[in-house]
């Protein structure tokens, strides 16, 4: 559930956490006094190092899977 950031007619503001599909208020629970919601600076999702794209893909697409050491042991046994 989000939390919304509302401003008080006197400067004051305070956080409620409300369903998205429910409308903004338009006064202070607590005081009373006519309300606005405003936008705050919350950066959403941030992603940080070289990401997967330069990490899980090659070029060409997909980086080939390592194989299970089952596959190594069977290999030995032919040879």
């Amino acid at each position: 559930m989000p939390t919304y950031t509302y401003r008080r007619e006197d400067g004051s503001t305070f956080e409620v956490d409300q369903p998205i599909t429910e409308d903004p208020l338009d006064t202070c629970p607590e005081t009373g006094q006519d309300v606005e919601r405003i936008i705050t600076d919350n950066p959403g999702v941030i992603f940080k190092g070289e990401g997967f794209h330069v990490n899980d893909y090659n070029d060409h697409g997909p980086k080939e899977e390592a194989p299970d050491a089952d596959d190594e042991d069977a290999g030995a046994e032919a040879s």
